[in-house]
């Protein structure tokens, strides 16, 4: 893979890349902030961001919001030593493609980027419990207008991960026109800006609970 490090700790950085370049992985590019860290994504197109989140200028969760939702196909998976469940639920939230620990061992670590690469969530059973547990909490009371089945079907692909277009379109054997047609429509009924918002929503309302028979 393309992996882009984002970190401010220039000692970590190295490391990381040396792991990451003995296992194959090519490091493309490293940022010392959140910053650089969404500019050289625009640039360089990687397959992959490895975020940490404490970060000057710009910290991790506003740079993997900009990024996920300029560049969808970009996947963002969190890097960070802080386990708390609100920052693991707000950079789920912010379109993150996993959350990680600095203190995992090295084979699970690669084991979760090889998750990552194929779209899957980057989560440790642990924090994946944690997620679990905050997104079954009883939904909200919501007067938005309800989404079609199609509607649905988009949305649990764009919270699988698969938030391109070409990939959305692909998943559901349409055009990519008809993609964003029911993007803009579940946009506009759940009055929100973006896909990340998108998702976060999603999980916070349980919206993708079965509808009842």
């Amino acid at each position: 893979m393309r992996i882009l490090i984002a970190d401010d700790h220039a000692l970590f950085r190295d490391g990381l890349r040396s792991l990451l370049m003995a296992q194959g992985h090519e490091v493309v590019g490293e940022a010392k902030n959140g910053r650089e860290a969404v500019d050289l994504a625009r640039d360089i197109k990687p397959d992959l961001v490895l975020m940490d989140l404490q970060m000057p200028e710009l910290d991790g969760l506003e740079a993997t919001r900009l990024i996920t939702v300029d560049m969808p196909e970009v996947k963002v998976v969190v890097l960070t030593a802080s386990d708390e469940e609100a920052k693991l639920f707000e950079a789920i939230k912010s379109g993150a493609q996993g959350y990680l620990l600095k203190n995992l061992e090295a084979d699970a670590f690669f084991e979760m980027l090889e998750r990552a690469r194929r779209g899957e969530p980057a989560l440790t059973p642990v924090l994946a419990r944690k997620l679990l547990q905050e997104f079954a909490r009883p939904a909200e009371a919501s007067a938005e207008e309800p989404l079609t089945i199609r509607e649905r079907e988009v949305l649990e692909l764009m919270v699988e991960g698969v938030t391109s277009n070409r990939k959305l379109a692909k998943r559901l054997g349409v055009s990519e026109n008809t993609v964003k047609f029911h993007v803009r429509n579940i946009l506009d009924k759940l009055r929100l800006h973006n896909r990340a918002e998108v998702v976060g929503y999603a999980f916070r309302h349980g919206i993708l609970d079965p509808p009842a028979r």
